[in-house]
C-alpha cells in the first residue's frame, strides 16, 4: 500500500486551494495540491465579473472604505453572516488585490478625464480625477453602494487564476494532478490526511499529513441546470459528512444567478447588468423598475432571481422550447464596450446560441450558481468538530456570505480566505499539536475500506444504474427544491431522496469493469456522495421555517430573527441512516455591530428580534460618545466589535487610498 506523506495537504486546485498551498510553502511548509483537472482548468477560471475589495479608486467608488463593504456584505447576507468574519475579510481584500497586482493580474485601469457609461439606462458622463490614472478601477454590482468591484473585462477569474497557478510553480507547490480525494483519514477526533484515487490508473494512495486543507468549491451539480462546472459535485462537503464527525453549515442556502443562458445554463456575468444592461420581459418592457425603484437590475442576486420568476409567473415570460425565459439587453452599452469589457459574454452568445449580443438581446433564466453553504469552520478555517481538518472558498461555511453571497465576494473569498488560512495553518504546523501520532495499520485500514467500496461497484451485479439515479437526484433539486420552496415540495424531495439513496447502496457499474481511467466507476461512488449532499440540502430546507437570503419559503415569507437567527449544522454520524442530523448555531445579536433590519432592497417580511432595537441602541450610544471626543472610524469601529486580533498579524495594517492617507505609525496600530 502507497503512503505518502507532507507538512499540508490541499485539496482542490482553484484559486482557495492555490493561495493556500503557496502561502503556507511560503512558511516552510512541504505542501501537496490534489486536483481532479490541471489547475488552470479549475472553475475559479469560470468566475467573469470582478473580485470586491474598498480601493476606491474610480469616480463611482469614490469615497468606499472597510465600513460600506462591511454594511453591504452584512445586508447581502440577510444578516446570516458571522460579522466578525466579515471584518477580517473586507479588512484584507484591498490587501489581497494589490497582491495578485505583483502576481501579474493585469486588472483594469482608471483613465483620467471623462468618459460615458450607462447608468439606469441613460447615458452618463463620469469624469476621473488626474490622481486617480492608471490605478486598479471598479465596476457596479449588485447589493453594494459604492463601485467596488475590480476586474480584468469579464475574464477575471481566469486572470487570477493562471496567476496564482503560475506563483505555485515559482513557489515549487507539488500539485497532484487527476488525483480524487475519496475518503478523510481520521483518529480521535482529529484528522491526517484523505484516501486517494488516481483516474488514470485508479491505483489508491494515501496522503498522510499534519494539516488538511478542503478546497474543492461548491455542490452545484446536484441541479440539473447550473452554471458551475462538471467538476463542482459537492466532493469536499461529502467527505467531511461521511467522516461521521466534521459538521457542515447552511447547506441550504443555495443561491441563483438571475442571468443563466437559455438552455445551456452557461453564465452571462453580474457585469452586463453592472455596466448598464437590463433585463426585458415579453414585450420588451423594462420590469425591475416595478419591484426595486432603488436597485433595480442591481438588488441582490436573491432578490432578482425571485422577481424574475415573479414576473414570468404572471405571463411575461418569453415561450420558448425550453421553458419560459427573460431577456439580457445589452445592446444599449455599444459594441466597442461589448468587445473590450464583455469579450467573454459575446464568445458565449456566439458559440452557444449563435447570436450577436451587440445587435440581438440575450435569453437568460435564473439557475443554480453558488453554494453558501459547506463545511462548518471556525475564523481560522479550521473545522470546528475536527482538528487538523481545514476548509477555505466555496468548499466551507466560514461563515462570510451567510444566506446570500453578494457578486464578487465569491472570487474576493477565495484568495482573501486562502491567504489568512495559509498563516493559520502554518501556525498549527509550527506547534507540537500538528505532529501524527496516527499508525501505519489504521492508515492501511482506511485505504482498503475505499478498494472494497469500489470492488464491491465493479463486482456487482443486478443493481441499480447510477446514471438514472443521478438523473433523477438532479430534477428532484430542481424542481422541489429550487428558488421558491415550500413545505410540500420539500417533503417529497426529502422522501425521494431518501428512497434514492437506499438505492444508491445497490449501484452496479455495468458498462465497464475496469479499475482504471472509467468514467462509469466515477458516476458510480460520486452519486452515492452527491445524493447524500443533496438530502443535507434538502432536509434543512424543509427544517428552516422562515424565508433568508436565497431560502426563500413561499408558506413562510417571514424572515423570522425572533426563531430562526441560527446556522443549520448538520452532520452524518450513522452511515446507515437515511436522514442526517441536523442541530442548530445560535447567531447572537449581542455581538453584531450591524443589528438586523431591512436590507434595503426586496420585501420588508421581517419577525423582528427585539434584541435588534436593544443593541442598535446600544451601538449608537457608543458611536455618539466617541464621536464628542473626536474619535475616528477605526476607533469607532474597534469599539463596537474588535476583530483584529483575529487576524494573523501581517494582515492587520490599514488600508490607504487617495482620500485616506495614514503616516507609518498609525498605519501600525
Amino acid at each position: 500500500m502507497k503512503i505518502i506523506y507532507t507538512d499540508v495537504l490541499v485539496v482542490g486546485g482553484g484559486l482557495a486551494g492555490l493561495r493556500v498551498a503557496t502561502g503556507v510553502q511560503e512558511r516552510g511548509h512541504r505542501t501537496i495540491v490534489l486536483s481532479l483537472v490541471p489547475p488552470k482548468r479549475s472553475h475559479s477560471a469560470a468566475a467573469q465579473g470582478g473580485m470586491q475589495a474598498s480601493l476606491g479608486n474610480c469616480a463611482m467608488g469614490w469615497g468606499d472604505n472597510e465600513d460600506i463593504h462591511f454594511e453591504d456584505t452584512v445586508k447581502g447576507s440577510d444578516w446570516g453572516a458571522d460579522q466578525q468574519v466579515v471584518r477580517m475579510f473586507v479588512n484584507t481584500a484591498p490587501k489581497a488585490i494589490r497582491e495578485l497586482t505583483h502576481y501579474g493580474v493585469p486588472w483594469n485601469r482608471v483613465r483620467k478625464g471623462k468618459h460615458e457609461a450607462i447608468i439606469n439606462a441613460q447615458k452618463v458622463l463620469i469624469e476621473e480625477r488626474d490622481e486617480a490614472h492608471g490605478l486598479i478601477t471598479a465596476r457596479d454590482f449588485g447589493g453594494t453602494k459604492k463601485w467596488r468591484t475590480c476586474y480584468t473585462s469579464d475574464g477575471t477569474g481566469h486572470s487570477m487564476l493562471y496567476a496564482m497557478d503560475n506563483k505555485a510553480h515559482e513557489d515549487r507547490v507539488m500539485i497532484h494532478e487527476r488525483m480524487e480525494a475519496m475518503a478523510l483519514i481520521h483518529k480521535d477526533g482529529r484528522c491526517y490526511g484523505v484516501v486517494a484515487r488516481n483516474l488514470m490508473d485508479g491505483e489508491i494512495v494515501a496522503y498522510v499529513a499534519k494539516a488538511t486543507t478542503i478546497a474543492t468549491g461548491g455542490y452545484g451539480r446536484i441541479y440539473a441546470v447550473t452554471t458551475n462546472a462538471i467538476i463542482c459535485q459537492g466532493t469536499g462537503q461529502a467527505l467531511a459528512l461521511e467522516s461521521g464527525v466534521a459538521t457542515l453549515g447552511n447547506m441550504e442556502a443555495v443561491q441563483f444567478h438571475p442571468t443563466a443562458i437559455v438552455p445551456v445554463g452557461i453564465l452571462t456575468t453580474e457585469g452586463c447588468r453592472g455596466d448598464g444592461g437590463v433585463l426585458r420581459d415579453v414585450d420588451g418592457y423594462r420590469f425591475m423598475p416595478d419591484y426595486e425603484p432603488e436597485k433595480k437590475e442591481l438588488a441582490s442576486r436573491d432578490v432578482v432571481s425571485r422577481r424574475m420568476i415573479e414576473h414570468i409567473r404572471k405571463g411575461k415570460g418569453v415561450p420558448s422550447r425550453y421553458g419560459d425565459h427573460l431577456w439580457l439587453d445589452i445592446t444599449i452599452l455599444g459594441r466597442e464596450h461589448i468587445e473590450k469589457n464583455l469579450r467573454e459574454v459575446k464568445d458565449i452568445c456566439e458559440n452557444f446560441l449563435g447570436i450577436d449580443p451587440a445587435e440581438e438581446w440575450i435569453p437568460v433564466r435564473p439557475t443554480q450558481h453558488y453554494s453558501m453553504g459547506g463545511i462548518r469552520t471556525k475564523h481560522t478555517g479550521e473545522s470546528q468538530t475536527m482538528k487538523g481538518l481545514y476548509a477555505c472558498g466555496e468548499a466551507a461555511c466560514w461563515d462570510l456570505h451567510g444566506f446570500n453571497r453578494l457578486g464578487g465576494n465569491s472570487v474576493s473569498e477565495t484568495v482573501v480566505s486562502g491567504m489568512l488560512v495559509a498563516e493559520y495553518i502554518s501556525d498549527f504546523c509550527d506547534s507540537p499539536q500538528s505532529s501524527i501520532d496516527i499508525s501505519t495499520a489504521v492508515v492501511e485500514a482506511f485505504i482498503r475500506a475505499e478498494k472494497e467500496k469500489i470492488h464491491r461497484l465493479l463486482t456487482h451485479e443486478g443493481g441499480e444504474d447510477a446514471y438514472v439515479l443521478r438523473r433523477e437526484m438532479e430534477s428532484i433539486m430542481m424542481e422541489k427544491v429550487g428558488i421558491f420552496r415550500n413545505g410540500n415540495d420539500l417533503q417529497e424531495a426529502v422522501e425521494r431522496l431518501e428512497r434514492l439513496l437506499v438505492r444508491s447502496r445497490n449501484i452496479t457499474v455495468s458498462r465497464s469493469k475496469s479499475y482504471a481511467a472509467n468514467p462509469a466507476l466515477v458516476i458510480a461512488y460520486r452519486t452515492q456522495k452527491m445524493i447524500k449532499v443533496a438530502l443535507t440540502v434538502a432536509y434543512g430546507a424543509l427544517l428552516r421555517t422562515e424565508s433568508r437570503g436565497a431560502h426563500a419559503r413561499e408558506d413562510y415569507p417571514m424572515r423570522d430573527d425572533v426563531n430562526w437567527l441560527k446556522r443549520t449544522i448538520t452532520s452524518w454520524p450513522d452511515p446507515e441512516r437515511t436522514l442526517p442530523t441536523v442541530t442548530y448555531e445560535p447567531i447572537e445579536i449581542s455581538h453584531m455591530e450591524l443589528p438586523p433590519g431591512f436590507r434595503g432592497y426586496g420585501k420588508k417580511n421581517i419577525i423582528e428580534n427585539r434584541q435588534s432595537a436593544i443593541q442598535q441602541a446600544k451601538i449608537d450610544a457608543i458611536r455618539n460618545e466617541l464621536l464628542k471626543h473626536g474619535a475616528d472610524r477605526f476607533e469607532i469601529q474597534n469599539a463596537l466589535m474588535p476583530y483584529e486580533h483575529l487576524l494573523p498579524e501581517k494582515y492587520r495594517g490599514r488600508n490607504e487610498r487617495l482620500y485616506e492617507r495614514f503616516d507609518d505609525e498609525k498605519a501600525k496600530q
